[in-house]
């Protein structure tokens, strides 16, 4: 099982808020090259509920760390949404890019966990 934290646990929070899918949460902490210690990586069926996902993982940390991300990237678009919290990266994906890109398997050595939809 991967270890948790509080700021993981407050993303994955935020994704379950607004019904987000699929959620995955790889642990690249040790391993050479990895740009941060976790990828958190999720779906949402449209990209208003992507984005709807973006601002409830914004909230839900803040509320519950105080943190605000460093960089977000896809918002107008909404279909690949990017939140950088540092040591903590979340991929919010439309089904299809997610499949294109296929950013779940680049760390095939990394644990991974599935996260329950709820």
């Amino acid at each position: 099982m991967i270890e948790q934290n509080e700021l993981l646990q407050s993303i994955i929070e935020g994704i379950q808020e607004k019904k987000g899918k699929n959620i995955c949460a790889i642990q690249l902490k040790g391993i050479s090259g990895a740009i941060c210690d976790y990828f958190v990586i999720c779906e949402g069926n449209t990209p208003t509920q992507v984005s709807a996902l973006a601002d409830s993982i914004e909230e839900i940390v803040k509320k519950n760390i105080h943190e605000g991300p460093l960089r977000v990237h896809g918002q107008q678009q909404a279909e690949w949404i990017g939140m950088d919290y540092g040591n903590v990266i979340v991929h919010i994906f439309l089904p299809e890019l997610r499949t294109f890109y296929n950013i779940d398997t680049l760390w095939e050595d990394a644990k991974s966990e599935l996260i329950p939809s709820l």
